[in-house]
């Protein structure tokens, strides 16, 4: 292989297709680079949640207008993604808790997005097995919007529609190097041969750092292993996603009847740790009884490990970077990707064809690190 593009994409997750798809809309010869198979990251592994509910207004804005853009995906992509809206619940524990909810709900009202603040008594009309004392609540915010979406089936349906548009989709093929020349990006070198192109678009989660360092870019993320379980199939129990920011759990019910959650042990340490713990199923188990003793009998058929990217304010790197011209980054989410991703692409896919900035590319770009005090995502699980 020896060809050219106009834009390469390194990451096969749901940022990378979603953005070949929207590129290769506004008539761009895009190639997509995966090193294993499509969703085979964080996007693969991550709990399938979709919210609105965040403490910084820029996660706010790409999250209610990603859910308006999941709302008719399916129909635009010509494939179902499993869209559905059932909420978020998210549990309140302290008085310090409440007054941050009361300011997220203040700000997230402000940009239009429906959402309360439950008394503790309302918490089992919307989650009817919820035990709230036992989960110590009290009190929850809940937004009905909010909801969950098949993150195979997304990436998947993105890819497809790219590859009908003409994007080239490579798996199985490692970036070893990329080329610049006159302090510009000229090329992606993979363990397939070398591909040509004046943009690179760094989607590589939690391998997006490494991929910086080829052009001496130094990119604030560091990796974290989340661990997620899966029970037996039951009879519909619930529709919301339950999580709380206190212990870090959430858990919701997928469409075919399995409880889906994770949470992260106690002494839990950054670095690339894959391996599965004892210590999570345990943990696990103790605390969602906690919250639903009616699964107190219920059996885990799954349990796996995926990667948080994290930023130091847990908000994404996204945009050009004061190196390299044609070097994009699309990474650092901290485990929200998946849910923001619509509108994420849309953002750069506008700012690479039609060099059409935004306020929020400006204020996610990474220079917002140089010397400066961020805003720090505080609406965050795990």
């Amino acid at each position: 292989m020896n060809r050219k593009a106009d834009v390469v994409i390194i990451g096969g997750g749901i940022t990378g297709c979603c953005l070949a798809y929207l590129l290769s809309k506004k008539g761009l010869d895009v190639t997509v680079v995966e090193k294993r198979y499509l969703a085979s990251g964080a996007t693969g592994a991550c709990g399938a949640g979709i919210r609105q509910q965040w403490s910084t207004r820029e996660n706010a804005l790409l999250a209610i207008q990603s859910v308006k853009i999941f709302e008719r995906l399916s129909s635009e992509l010509g494939q179902d993604i499993e869209f559905r809206q059932g909420g978020y619940l998210i549990a309140i524990h302290t008085d310090n808790e409440m007054e941050q909810a009361e300011r997220n709900v203040a700000m997230q009202r402000s940009l239009g997005l429906k959402v309360d603040i439950l008394e503790p008594e309302r918490l089992t009309d919307v989650v009817p097995i919820l035990d709230v004392k036992g989960m110590k609540a009290i009190g929850a915010t809940f937004c009905p919007t909010d909801g969950h979406a098949n993150p195979f089936k997304t990436t998947f349906a993105y890819a497809d529609a790219a590859r009908k548009l003409g994007a080239t989709i490579l798996t199985h093929t490692s970036v070893v190097n990329l080329k610049t020349t006159q302090k510009a990006v000229s090329g992606v070198v993979t363990n397939q041969g070398t591909i040509r192109t004046p943009v690179v678009v760094n989607a590589a989660g939690v391998d997006a750092k490494a991929i910086a360092e080829m052009v001496h870019i130094h990119l604030p993320i560091t990796p974290f292993r989340k661990e997620i379980m899966a029970t037996e199939r039951l009879e519909p129990l619930f529709d919301a996603m339950v999580i709380s920011f206190t212990d870090g759990i959430y858990f919701s019910q997928q469409k075919e009847g399995q409880i889906v959650g994770g949470i992260p042990i106690p002494e839990e340490h950054s670095g690339f740790l894959s391996t599965p713990t004892f210590e999570f199923l345990s943990h696990m188990s103790r605390t969602l009884t906690r919250y639903a003793p009616v699964l107190r009998h219920v059996n885990m058929l799954r349990h796996w490990t995926g990667f948080y990217d994290v930023t130091p304010d847990a908000r994404p790197l996204l945009g050009p970077v004061k190196g390299p011209q044609g070097f994009i980054q699309c990474s650092g989410f901290s485990g929200h990707g998946f849910m923001i991703s619509p509108m994420v692409c849309q953002l750069l896919a506008g700012f690479i064809a039609d060099n059409k900035t935004s306020e929020v590319l400006e204020t996610l770009n990474l220079s917002r690190f140089k010397g400066k005090t961020t805003d720090r995502e505080l609406s965050v699980v795990g």
